[in-house]
């Protein structure tokens, strides 16, 4: 189809977006265009103070307006309870459960052999330096039950195992496959609940 051009490059901003096809991406493009400027505005001012308006932080690594974050702040958590999340957002699914008062630790991803991801892609040196300059006494393991997420637990267990601490994962109450990101609270306050130590 001939669209005019500054469609045409809208359509293929919308289309780089994840699970966006170009059909989406295209009914997104026009759904902007029928309404209001000063509704399209907000979303164009929204996306160019995204970056701008957010950090990382430098204990836990994971993304947040201030650094040092307010969790990583917070000196009533349990600092020798760490969790090793996958990003920001299963960080926020975690804490959303009210279950867990720990520190967290964001990997920045998983070892992923299809998309290339070796574990030097991921913050594990950083995960490394910062078990040694602040000793916990249990690692929980809060990745998803993917192959992804198994093939990276069960390298972390490998290199962890002679660190003097407890490696634990979350219950099997998360079913096999699924992303936390999506897990209601109740299954994953029995997952913290009821997790179990790697042996």
């Amino acid at each position: 189809m001939r669209f005019p051009r500054s469609i045409k490059k809208a359509i293929d901003a919308f289309s780089m977006l994840p699970s966006v096809g170009p059909k989406t991406a295209e009914r997104y493009a026009f759904y902007l265009l029928n309404e209001r400027p000063e509704k399209t505005e907000e979303l164009v001012q929204a996306l160019s103070h995204l970056r701008s308006g957010v950090t990382i932080c430098h204990q836990c690594l994971a993304l947040d307006e201030k650094d040092p974050c307010p969790l990583c702040a917070d000196t009533q958590r349990e600092q020798t309870l760490l969790c090793i999340v996958e990003n920001t957002q299963d960080r926020e699914v975690i804490e959303a459960t009210g279950q867990y008062h720990g520190r967290y630790f964001v990997l920045g991803g998983l070892i992923d052999t299809i998309s290339k991801v070796q574990p030097s892609d991921l913050n594990i040196r950083a995960l490394i330096k910062s078990l040694k300059e602040k000793p916990v006494k249990e690692i929980i393991l809060g990745l998803n039950f993917t192959l992804e997420g198994e093939t990276t637990a069960l390298y972390l267990k490998k290199i962890l195992e002679n660190y003097p601490a407890k490696i634990t994962r979350l219950a099997r109450g998360l079913p096999a496959g699924s992303d936390l990101e999506y897990a209601d609270e109740m299954t994953l306050k029995n997952a913290l609940n009821y997790r179990n130590e790697i042996k």
